[in-house]
């Protein structure tokens, strides 16, 4: 006799655990509170539809925190594992220049969604849309809405975190798993923007400027990629992969410093040279001679004393580690993720929720962090497929 699983939440996680599991030996229902599936898979894909990463996967476990939660779950279903089961659906991808993975060029989000959908179908999944999880209602049954009570043998939620709104995210269900006195923790931002008390000049002149080819440090972590300069600070993947350590920090202190490296490509040295060398003044050397951009340039200018800018030893320090105090994060409704909900102490190693047995917790809604690039959908489908592992093994 088959037994039922049902799987709380229609985002990738619970999606990936629906595909993979054995419908031989289970009874599989989606349950979801909006009208369709995957809002914020669609609403992910509008910026750039990174599938996953294409790294080798002794780096690509290290971008996890905390370190080792996943290890298993992305060795069992790793981005070479992702990438070989979308194409055997129809979606075959490619890696870009960044060595992010993609659809192959032409393939649109929707159409990724729909395919995964209409293998959920082929396998006899049942999907019930416009239910609202209202909390466990005795034992392992659920309600759902107002009056709509559900029994099953095992109970998977996969609610997501908390930000992007418009696409149903929420923390309404939080206080449903405090009351069965499982802890959980509001969400936070992560993947962020970050702000930055700006001078009049900086905002003015150069709100919306990018920074290329620039480092950014955090503690002992160094991000490689770009950042805008924005009203409120910045933002962009040279920041975001640093979330976890900027947190860090502002736990401590209530502030947090990054250090900007104006010229990776260039050691200190060599670009002290430069400036000894060159006869024309500061500003017209930093540009022509060290390639630094207007908003770059201006950053120094702004950041330092008119002696200090003068001074070729500390102008060089400061190209290679820019000190920018962050003074916030911007709305957890505007981060492209979230950390904090279920503890990941309160699951075991197969994300079964110690104090609610045969009640599992995978995706956004565990208190786990990634860069972008791919690392959050890879992370959403490994666990959802390790999951289901361990289902058709018992």
């Amino acid at each position: 006799m088959k037994k039922s699983v049902n799987i709380i939440g229609g985002g990738p996680a619970g999606l990936a655990l629906a595909a993979h599991l054995d419908s031989n030996k289970f009874d599989i229902t989606v349950y979801e509170k909006n009208k369709s599936f995957g809002r914020k898979f669609l609403v992910a894909g509008k910026g750039g539809f990174n599938l996953t990463h294409s790294e080798t996967i002794d780096k690509l476990i290290t971008r996890y925190t905390p370190p080792d939660f996943l290890n298993n779950a992305l060795l069992k279903f790793d981005n070479l594992a992702f990438r070989k089961w979308l194409d055997s659906i129809g979606i075959p991808t490619i890696i870009g220049s960044s060595k992010r993975v993609y659809p192959e060029t032409g393939i649109k989000p929707i159409e990724v969604l729909n395919t995964i959908i209409d293998i959920l179908k082929e396998k006899g999944v049942s999907f019930k849309y416009d239910h609202c999880w209202n909390g466990w209602c005795n034992k392992n049954n659920l309600l759902f809405n107002k009056n709509t009570y559900i029994s099953g043998d095992y109970n998977v939620f996969a609610l997501g975190g908390g930000s992007w709104k418009v696409t149903g995210s929420n923390n309404s269900w939080l206080s449903h798993f405090v009351q069965k006195k499982i802890s959980a923790t509001p969400f936070i931002a992560s993947n962020c923007g970050y702000r930055v008390d700006w001078s009049n000049t900086i905002i003015q002149r150069f709100e919306g400027s990018p920074l290329k080819n620039i480092t950014i440090s955090s503690g002992s972590k160094t991000q490689i990629g770009e950042a805008v300069i924005t009203k409120f600070g910045l933002e962009g993947n040279a920041i975001y992969g640093l979330s976890p350590e900027i947190r860090n920090q502002f736990k401590s202190t209530g502030s947090a410093t990054i250090y900007i490296d104006l010229k990776p490509t260039l050691k200190l040295d060599d670009i002290i040279s430069i400036l000894l060398r060159s006869t024309a003044k500061i500003s017209d050397t930093l540009k022509k001679k060290l390639k630094l951009s207007s908003p770059m340039i201006a950053l120094l200018k702004t950041s330092l004393s008119k002696e200090s800018y003068m001074d070729v030893l500390i102008l060089a320090k400061n190209i290679k580690a820019l000190p920018i105090k962050l003074t916030g994060t911007s709305p957890v409704d505007e981060a492209i993720s979230t950390v904090g909900g279920i503890p990941l102490s309160e699951i075991d190693d197969n994300f079964q929720l110690y104090n609610q047995l045969n009640n599992y917790c995978i995706g956004e809604m565990l208190d786990w962090d990634a860069p972008t690039g791919g690392y959050l959908l890879q992370g959403c489908f490994s666990m959802g497929v390790h999951l289901a592992q361990h289902f058709n093994e018992k």
